[in-house]
């Protein structure tokens, strides 16, 4: 499996007509970056409530199936990636209000050690019941996407034409 390609011009890329350049990665890497994808998934995520995240979720999952029934697996694993995102975000905000894990944002970090250093120092956890309730119907929708049989079937044969 070869490792996500940042170094892609991807303000130019349709990966629509291009899916051999497309690596899936790990997580959510690319999430904000593959087009026209990212246009066509990102005004429809949403998580601040329990409620606007079942209807968001809902709606990627949709949009994930219609990919699927085009045989679109870089769209549909776009799709995936959004549903993860939809989960690992609101985990954030359900753990820390401000969305802020770290008290010095490690990534700013150049020095390895640094870098460890800050990821270790981490703000207290202040409980948010509702962002919880929104991560959870997040990961149903995400587990679902992840574990489709035609998903994994396409995920095989990218995997095999092209990584």
């Amino acid at each position: 499996m070869k490792p996500f390609d940042y170094t892609l011009d991807f303000k130019n890329i349709d990966f629509r007509t291009s899916p051999e350049l497309y690596r899936v990665g790990k997580g959510e890497q690319g999430v904000l970056l593959v087009e026209p994808y990212k246009g066509e998934i990102l005004p429809y995520w949403r998580f601040k409530t329990p409620d606007i995240a079942r209807e968001s979720a809902d709606k990627i999952y949709q949009i994930f199936l219609e990919y699927l029934d085009r045989d679109d697996f870089v769209g549909a694993d776009m799709a995936r990636k959004f549903l993860q995102m939809g989960y690992t975000r609101s985990r954030r905000y359900a753990n820390h209000k401000s969305g802020k894990k770290y008290k010095q944002n490690p990534q700013k970090e150049t020095d390895p050690a640094a870098q460890l250093l800050a990821r270790k120092n981490l703000l207290p956890n202040e409980p948010d019941p509702v962002k919880a309730e929104s991560a959870a119907i997040f990961k149903d929708k995400w587990m679902q996407a992840k574990t489709n049989e035609k998903y994994l079937q396409l995920l095989q044969q990218h995997r095999q034409m092209y990584e």
